[in-house]
């Protein structure tokens, strides 16, 4: 009998058998061989047993939007820093308006009372009239 595989025993001569039984080898048993390129010419291919290589890990997944020029937390924290001050600025000269208004009130109401003191009223009345005389020819005459 031959130590080979039944499916091979009718190909082998009668009587030979191989020397040493874990020599014989077949395909399907084989690890497969893989060309990677060589480390120290890319350009050529070394051939490498599958198993000898790392298995392949997968690179993670970018996020590809763009991403902002300012950080959002402090992009807020400027925000109010400025709506704060506006708040502040447009407050202050609110007051201040108010209060020259208040001064302005006041002096407009002395004034008033001041007028009202001193005594009667004075009337004066003004007319004026003023004749254009045109002649024609840009000529004209104007007498008051």
């Amino acid at each position: 009998m031959s130590a080979l595989p039944k499916q091979y025993q009718r190909y082998a001569p009668t009587g030979q058998r191989p020397l040493h039984p874990a020599e014989v080898e077949l395909r399907a048993d084989a690890d497969p061989i893989v060309y990677v390129p060589d480390p120290y010419n890319p350009a050529r291919f070394v051939e490498v047993r599958r198993s000898q290589l790392l298995p392949a890990v997968p690179t993670p997944t970018r996020d590809l939007a763009p991403q902002p020029l300012i950080d959002p937390l402090a992009q807020r924290m400027a925000a109010g820093g400025v709506l704060g001050a506006g708040v502040g600025w447009g407050a202050a000269q609110f007051l201040t308006a108010l209060a020259s208004a208040g001064t302005g009130l006041l002096a407009c109401a002395l004034l008033l009372l001041a007028v009202r003191a001193l005594g009667g009223r004075s009337v004066v009345n003004v007319r004026q009239e003023v004749h254009n005389h045109n002649r024609g020819f840009g000529r004209s005459n104007t007498t008051m």
